[in-house]
């Protein structure tokens, strides 16, 4: 009986064995991010910088495009080890996960390199809307409430402004993509919106708009290149999930930071690279404001 049971063991030894073994050539890192414009599109864009990830790393570095609703149970579960979505989104999943920051990416406006973006909130050219305080009572339209620089932005500049959107609008809406938004107040079925900044004038460049048919509503002065009415926050950061080790997060970080804007990586996801990543203390401040997700209390 004690041989058999010895045997059984070994068997059994033998089977975790072989198991782990499986485990370990199966190895690779998941990169999960946010599909904002849909599966294909995160492939098209993100695709180089995983084959790229996968050469630097020396083990297979997977993309998962994401849908906004399966983040989170992935990263609790630990099944993505570095996730690329907005900052409100990161440092949620900062406060509930213990995931960090590792790099951040670095946008261009026309070859400069942005490294902050903001809200939009804008009106058509010939409306009697001029100020914050004239939306009071008009329809309004933000992309999703839980859309950072399409939504939370603005709605934390309308309430530093006394006004709540959930009572203080005579109709408060989703568009659910940007295009619909800025379309929605051209063609006059709502009054007023609000974008993530550099979509009106990518989208003056398809063709679609011209900017001079909107008025900027409290629009900031400054040397960003591009309008804005709120202030601006940092870009979206890659994250690392609190379960990889502290080799492979600085490597994948190092790795980042060293893209070059010529590259096929940059190239494919329209940035310049990845810098340090900022203080999204702001950003925090922001959801703060709002009550929003893990900010609630």
């Amino acid at each position: 009986m004690g041989s058999r049971m010895k045997k059984i063991g070994m068997m059994g030894m033998a089977i975790v064995a072989s198991v782990m073994f499986v485990a370990a050539a199966q190895a690779e890192i998941k990169i999960g991010i946010l599909a904002l414009r849909g599966a294909p599109k995160v492939m098209e864009e993100w695709g180089a910088t995983g084959e790229y990830l996968t050469g630097k790393m020396g083990e297979p570095v997977t993309i998962m495009p994401l849908e906004f609703a399966a983040i989170e149970p992935m990263l609790k579960d630990g099944k993505i080890d570095f996730v690329l979505a907005n900052s409100a989104f990161y440092v949620e999943m900062e406060k509930l996960y213990g995931a960090k920051a590792i790099a951040m990416q670095v946008n261009s406006a026309g070859g400069k390199p942005v490294k902050e973006f903001g809200g939009v909130i804008f009106v058509r050219k010939d409306s009697p809307i001029n100020t914050l305080a004239d939306l009071k009572g008009k329809k309004f339209m933000v992309v999703k409430a839980s859309s950072f620089g399409g939504g939370q932005m603005a709605l934390r500049l309308l309430l530093q402004n006394g006004i709540d959107y959930k009572k203080d609008f005579a109709e408060f809406k989703e568009g659910g993509k940007h295009d619909n938004v800025v379309l929605a107040v051209k063609n006059g079925a709502m009054d007023a919106g609000t974008v993530r900044t550099d979509v009106m004038e990518a989208m003056e460049k398809e063709g679609k708009i011209s900017m001079s048919e909107f008025k900027i509503i409290n629009q900031v002065k400054d040397s960003f290149p591009f309008v804005h009415s709120t202030e601006l926050y940092p870009e979206w950061p890659m994250a690392a999930a609190k379960h990889v080790d502290a080799a492979k997060v600085s490597k994948l970080a190092e790795a980042l930071i060293a893209v070059k804007p010529d590259s096929e990586a940059a190239k494919k996801a329209g940035i310049l690279g990845w810098a340090q990543p900022a203080d999204f203390k702001n950003v925090r401040e922001c959801l703060k404001a709002l009550k929003y997700g893990a900010f609630a209390n």
